[in-house]
């Protein structure tokens, strides 16, 4: 529930700094354009962004005859979760990697590819599996769409007021005054990364929650701890093609080790995650 609270209050916090921002710079009708435009856009994707990221990696659908074993246990977590049992794919990638997708539980999808399956042992890809599913319970799709919305709402708006003040929109005394061109600039270069920062933070606190669904769905989170592990370790040394904007999906950063700063990643530090997930085994009574 801690997840929950923190991913609704960050949501909060970039709604109210697009409801500042685009008062200050367009006023209510300003903000109702950027908002709609922002909207439309994101509304596409969030409808067709499954059917584009599968078809961007390459993935075909795993057909229960291929592999019973792998059905059996998306089966099981997905009966777990009191969701419907999601459609399985496989991404042609060495990386070893995962991610989940689709609107919501009733078109779920869960990719994984052939060098997860080539790394992990049963017990810890059914971990993964769990938290992919985490995932697709939790609507997280969804909730990555309405930040995305928001922050680029934001920027819409940010690019208005570097339009006026580019030709000279702004009221005259307002170009007159030093200190309202100063704020202005400071509001032009500040407010999108502010806003990306926020957005990133969201998909950080999904990325926890996920892991700790995936840990109650699966009942071993130390299965995910220990995936997690070696996945974290191999994503540096198999480098992988992956499209920036859709790095967020995959249950490790597949351009990890490129030297971003926490603050601007996708995902929690492995470490910390990995910490959470024992606390969780240690609620639950497991050993390790």
């Amino acid at each position: 529930m801690g997840y929950m609270i923190r991913s609704a209050l960050l949501l909060g916090l970039l709604t109210g700094l697009f409801l500042f921002v685009g008062h200050m710079i367009a006023g209510k009708t300003g903000m109702l354009i950027a908002l709609i435009m922002a909207g439309i856009m994101n509304f596409i994707a969030y409808f067709f962004s499954s059917k584009i990221v599968l078809a961007m990696y390459g993935a075909r659908e795993i057909t229960e005859e291929e592999a019973p074993w792998l059905h059996r246990i998306v089966e099981e977590l997905a009966r777990n979760a009191n969701i419907p049992k999601p459609k399985i794919y496989l991404v042609p990638m060495e990386q070893p990697n995962a991610f989940a997708t689709g609107r919501g539980p009733s078109d779920g999808a869960v990719a994984v590819t052939s060098g997860i399956l080539q790394l992990l042992d049963e017990r810890e890809l059914r971990g993964v599996l769990a938290h992919e599913i985490g995932h697709i319970k939790n609507r997280d799709v969804l909730v990555a769409t309405i930040a995305a919305t928001i922050a680029g709402a934001i920027s819409y708006l940010v690019n208005i007021l570097q339009w006026s003040l580019i030709f000279g929109g702004s009221r005259e005394e307002e170009n007159k005054n030093p200190l309202s061109l100063i704020a202005a600039l400071a509001t032009i270069i500040i407010t999108p990364i502010i806003a990306t920062i926020i957005q990133l933070a969201i998909s950080r606190t999904r990325e926890y929650l996920a892991d700790e669904t995936g840990a109650y769905i699966s009942g071993d989170p130390l299965a995910l701890a220990s995936a997690l592990e070696k996945i974290h370790n191999y994503v540096y040394q198999i480098p992988a093609e992956v499209n920036q904007g859709t790095a967020h999906l995959f249950i490790e950063n597949p351009l990890s080790g490129q030297g971003l700063w926490e603050l601007f990643s996708t995902h929690p530090p492995t470490e910390k995650r990995i910490e959470r997930l024992k606390e969780i085994a240690r609620k639950m009574g497991k050993a390790y």
